[in-house]
């Protein structure tokens, strides 16, 4: 007896899956309340559409969804926060305290790390949410091949910021590209007058005879009076060679003069050697 109901039963809800199947199809919400019974007072106020009827479209979304107005210069708001605090928080890695017994750091290396950051802000800025224009900056930059020596690092880095400023004006971001510009150039400005004056390595070889001994000191001083900074090489009785640092702006004809006046007769000579070596 119990096996027959379970037959029954199950008979039953299939054919009431079957009914609800086909009104649901048709759409006939209301023709499947009035076989299966009353149904909700909300179903039968807001019963369900045709499907050959299209939907009531939502208002378009703004496209501006961002907290600035729709005005044109808007990316200015963003760059006048985003590239400070980027060249800050890449102040304070680059500057970050050094740690005893680690070498010292260069100073163009600490510019181009503060230079990056700033890089890095533009290029995003570029960028935005756009896939084509992530593309596009991948592809710029494998077309560049630069194959000359860069001595100071900051160079490349300048480099990056000419190609993130040009993409910027590539994709029509005209305002961005011009205060990028101007804030990059701010900002080299600021960081390079901390920057050491450059110097030339010189060998300096000073020839006076029997008195090139009485006279190294009177020569030191003329050294010390045009603020190089000097260490000696070779000394003999009649020569005497130094490693000479020259800054750019001193220039080596005086040195020299000064050092021949200290031999009356005529019989001192100088040579300076150029290592072909800059630093800064």
């Amino acid at each position: 007896m119990s096996l027959q109901m379970l037959r029954r039963g199950s008979t039953l809800l299939t054919a009431v899956f079957v009914l609800f199947w086909l009104f649901a199809v048709s759409g006939d919400i209301a023709g499947l309340a009035g076989v299966l019974g009353p149904v909700p007072v909300a179903a039968q106020a807001n019963p369900a559409q045709p499907f050959d009827e299209q939907p009531q479209q939502a208002p378009a979304a703004r496209k501006d969804t961002d907290d600035h107005g729709p005005h044109p210069l808007h990316e200015i708001d963003d760059a006048m926060i985003r590239l400070p605090l980027a060249a800050l928080l890449g102040a304070a890695l680059a500057l970050r305290p050094k740690r005893r017994g680690t070498p010292p750091r260069s100073a163009p290396v600490v510019q181009t790390q503060i230079i990056l950051a700033v890089v890095g802000a533009v290029i995003m800025l570029v960028v935005g949410s756009s896939l084509a224009r992530a593309f596009g900056i991948v592809g710029a930059a494998n077309l560049i091949r630069y194959r000359s020596k860069i001595e100071d690092p900051k160079d490349a880095g300048v480099m990056l910021c000419a190609l993130a400023v040009g993409l910027a004006a590539g994709v029509g971001l005209y305002a961005l590209a011009v205060f990028s510009t101007v804030f990059l150039v701010a900002a080299l400005w600021v960081i390079e007058s901390f920057e050491p004056e450059g110097t030339k390595q010189f060998d300096l070889k000073i020839k006076a005879g029997e008195q090139t001994d009485e006279l190294r000191p009177q020569i030191e001083t003329i050294l010390r009076r045009h603020n190089l900074k000097f260490e000696i090489r070779t000394m003999s009785d009649e020569e005497v060679c130094y490693d000479v640092e020259v800054p750019m702006e001193v220039k080596t004809d005086r040195i020299t003069n000064a050092i021949l006046k200290l031999d009356p007769e005529g019989h001192a000579s100088v040579d300076w050697v150029d290592k072909k070596k800059k630093t800064k």
